[in-house]
């Protein structure tokens, strides 16, 4: 038995549409996350002894026909089809896999994913055609659910599945979350034989990179951020340090052209003593010559001294979420950080000799135009080497997304979480601030950042020193110049 695990297109006339990331889009910068989700739960089956197939549409920026007419050309011996959504695509999603329905009736479509797993049985009721969702973390539903058509086995005993049954809807329980993490296959063996590492782009990393996760679930309680509250919880599972220096060193032998592993975790640093770890044995195993990585790292997670040991292990840049620079926005959204934290990490990365790429967002609870502001001012003063500027996306399942809808700031329907080019938009609209004053102040933010001649020479300067870090520059500022400069 078959199972062919599918990534859909979408909006491919426009770009690569980057279904993976936290917010779902075709971006600025083009950046197209793996879909490593989706390929773990590959590996697990393929692993239990099933033949898999997989199909990465938005890599390849095929369109739903070649889509289809591969899928026919691969699809032998296939009696389960495991479909990728997101918030922003969800109606586009069910449309594809209902159409995969159609053409092979004898097959089961199951849907998975952070939108599916917050709205089960709303997703299901968008078409009859689809089967099931798997909930959450799905990788064990996704091989219990294909043990169970294999062997024709009652689908009750499927954990974390909501399915169809006897014209109902039908939820079992949810699937514990996997405690033993090294016992799943490494991403980047599954990326060796099924996908091509040229086709994906993070904008901060070095190209072509390797994206993957060294553990899951995050400790913290950000109210805007969809996969601990959606997917994975908040305890942080890990690997062992011995399991993630394998795959450095699967990569580092397998990859010759990899410049950098991007390690997604939502906060790499939350386990200081497992992170000293791995960086010892990056060290003593002299990975850390081959291979450069880059990391989320929490500003109350990461010191000078770690810091200076992680860049020691290679580690080039670090991703911290500031997010807002006025404290009552940050008490609001739950982020457990204070202002005062956030010059002090800078300064400590920038001393350790690390890059930091930082990530701004307005249009949470509290906030106003003088609050953007705030927020402006202080990406100038840390002045890190890159930084983001998006408006709130607020998910289903999150509680950033109760709040908006319970006070009616939600706007529109799904699709709107982009836009017709498939860029990121945001359905927040305030009655003290628009979408539009949003959408307006994000740009003129990116304007005002990149554009100052103190930062076009620090570039340039960085670029001199590392001649890798100035193709990347250049890279993905050709990717954002119209952005830039657009009036």
């Amino acid at each position: 038995m078959k199972v062919y695990f599918i990534n859909p297109p979408y909006k491919s006339e426009y770009g690569k549409f980057s279904r993976e990331q936290r917010s779902p889009a075709i971006t600025k910068s083009r950046t197209v996350y793996y879909p490593l989700w989706l390929m773990y739960a590959a590996a697990v089956v393929r692993k239990e002894g099933f033949e898999v197939a997989f199909l990465d549409a938005p890599a390849k920026q095929m369109g739903i026909k070649e889509s289809y007419d591969v899928v026919a050309s691969n699809c032998q011996g296939t009696r389960l089809f495991v479909i990728d959504t997101s918030t922003p695509s969800i109606y586009n999603d069910v449309e594809f896999a209902a159409g995969l329905k159609d053409r092979f009736q004898n097959s089961f479509v199951v849907l998975v994913g952070t939108h599916v797993s917050a709205l089960p049985n709303e997703t299901l009721e968008l078409n009859e055609k689809i089967d099931a969702v798997a909930r959450h973390e799905y990788d064990y539903i996704v091989r219990d659910l294909s043990i169970a058509i294999r062997d024709n086995r009652d689908l009750s005993a499927v954990r974390g599945l909501t399915y169809r049954w006897e014209g109902n809807i039908k939820s079992n329980p949810d699937m514990p979350f996997i405690e033993d993490l090294d016992d799943i296959p490494f991403a980047a063996e599954f990326i060796k034989e099924f996908l091509d590492e040229k086709d994906y782009f993070f904008s901060p990393s070095t190209y072509p990179e390797i994206q993957i996760f060294t553990g899951r679930g995050c400790p913290f309680r950000c109210n805007y951020c969809v996969y601990p509250q959606v997917m994975h919880g908040h305890k942080y599972r890990l690997r062992s340090a011995e399991n993630v220096v394998q795959e450095f060193m699967y990569i580092a032998e397998n990859f010759p052209d990899v410049k950098e592993v991007v390690i997604e975790d939502d906060t790499f640093t939350a386990s200081r003593e497992r992170v000293e770890e791995i960086c010892h044995k990056l060290i003593d195993k002299r990975l850390n010559k081959r291979l450069r990585w880059l990391c989320n790292a929490r500003v109350n997670t990461a010191d000078y001294e770690l810091m200076l040991l992680m860049k020691k292990a290679g580690c080039r840049l670090l991703i911290p979420g500031i997010e807002s620079g006025n404290q009552n926005i940050l008490n609001n959204i739950k982020k457990g950080t204070r202002i005062e934290q956030y010059e002090p990490y800078v300064k400590n990365a920038k001393k350790a000799g690390l890059l930091v790429h930082a990530c701004y967002m307005v249009g949470n609870e509290g906030e106003t135009k003088e609050t953007m502001q705030d927020t402006l001012e202080l990406a100038l003063k840390l002045d890190t080497d890159t930084a983001q500027f998006f408006p709130l996306m607020p998910y289903p399942g999150t509680e950033a997304y109760d709040w908006a809808k319970s006070n009616g700031y939600i706007e529109g329907n799904y699709s709107d979480y982009n836009k017709e080019n498939g860029d990121h938009n945001t359905v927040l609209n305030m009655p003290h601030l628009t979408t539009q004053e949003m959408n307006e102040f994000c740009d003129m933010a990116r304007k005002k950042y990149y554009l100052r001649p103190k930062y076009i020479f620090h570039r340039l300067w960085v670029g001199i020193r590392d001649p890798e870090d100035l193709k990347r520059s250049l890279k993905a500022f050709g990717r954002i110049r119209k952005y830039l400069f657009k009036k």
